[in-house]
């Protein structure tokens, strides 16, 4: 089995914000983690999730996701992402990020569990330290799908 722990984070939200991630795979370690200049937590937290799961080099192989998210966790195992899909995301949050991740969901079929965040989870505090590090960097990059979202 895959596990994936993912956080996200944004300093005023919106605001300079960024990810983390950590999959582990038999006695392999990888850590993702990025920043942008100006964004969403939540953004934050589903990217991560995408993020990671375009890392995976296989499928077939079970992939558990644990995040602090109910946002993400329960948009997919509470299935209402897919009435989103079905409506064309009207006057729902991130689409850009949503239709990134499906393809995603389809090939890989990952299951979320949700994880109490600041609760001593040593992965979901790793990732945490990795989303505030990313989002406090210097000369981040603009969250396109934020910042193009915005001018509408």
């Amino acid at each position: 089995m895959i596990s994936i722990f993912t956080d996200g984070a944004a300093k005023g939200n919106p605001g300079p914000g960024g990810y983390g991630a950590v999959l582990l795979y038999k006695q392999h370690r990888k850590e993702l983690s990025g920043g942008f200049r100006m964004t969403t937590n939540n953004r934050m937290e589903l990217l991560a999730v995408i993020k990671a799961l375009q890392e995976l080099k296989v499928h077939g192989i079970p992939v558990t996701i644990y995040s602090d998210s109910k946002y993400v966790v329960d948009a997919i195992e509470k299935g209402w992402l897919w009435g989103w899909q079905k409506k064309g995301f009207k006057d729902k949050k991130n689409p850009d990020l949503w239709r990134v991740y499906i393809p995603l969901h389809v090939k890989y079929k990952p299951k979320f569990v949700w994880v109490k965040g600041h609760a001593g989870n040593a992965e979901n505090e790793r990732c945490d330290r990795l989303a505030v590090e990313a989002a406090e960097g210097t000369n981040l990059p603009a969250d396109i799908g934020y910042e193009r979202a915005e001018d509408f």
